[in-house]
């Protein structure tokens, strides 16, 4: 059964994004949201939960891969360009699941020596799961290693360049020395239409 991108829309009205690179301050602004205006967090690959119930490993390879991966070591230990093109076919598999208007898309983006450099400087617990599990590894210096290279990879000047002309609203987070998430909170709530 085909469904018009329209009712989806319909359903997905109060449903908002926020895409970009790491360490750009998405899981933050998320959260702060939700509490501001009483949304549901759905959280870091909240799309796994939903999907889930709809995706198969044979129609949806990508976005199915923790359900058939051996382990976490060889989730960590993909070359740079496999981890690139699980990204990139798991994004492509995720359009049919994510249909939204320019209103509802926000994306944020930072320089890739911080999305790389800072990408485990968090607390959030997917980050500090994989940082544990890189630490178990039987060669953590060169897991870790391995890991930041995938990292640069789907961080890399042309994936931030390809965000930044998407045509979506866009916020660039220049530094982390100053704190900006007031101003960047009143910046994602007007764009979302929230104030």
């Amino acid at each position: 059964m085909e469904i018009n991108n329209k009712i989806i829309k319909h359903y997905l009205k109060n449903v908002y994004f926020i895409n970009g690179t790491a360490y750009a301050g998405k899981s933050t602004m998320v959260a702060r949201l939700a509490e501001k205006y009483g949304m549901i967090q759905c959280q870091e690959n909240y799309h796994f939960s939903v999907t889930g119930q709809l995706a198969t490993p044979e129609e949806y390879p990508n976005i199915c891969y923790f359900e058939i991966m051996k382990d976490w070591q060889e989730f960590l230990n993909r070359s740079p360009e496999e981890y690139e093109r699980w990204i990139k076919d798991t994004t492509a598999e995720l359009i049919e699941f994510e249909i939204a208007d320019y209103h509802q898309v926000a994306i944020m983006l930072s320089p890739q020596a911080m999305s790389v450099d800072r990408f485990f400087d968090r607390g959030d617990l997917d980050k500090q799961f994989l940082l544990s599990q890189i630490q178990q590894a039987k060669d953590p210096e060169q897991t870790m290693k391995n890991f930041r290279a995938c990292i640069e990879r789907i961080n890399s000047k042309e994936s931030y360049e390809k965000f930044k002309s998407s045509g979506f609203f866009t916020i660039v987070r220049e530094n982390n020395e100053s704190d900006t998430r007031e101003k960047t909170l009143e910046a994602l709530a007007k764009h979302f239409g929230l104030e």
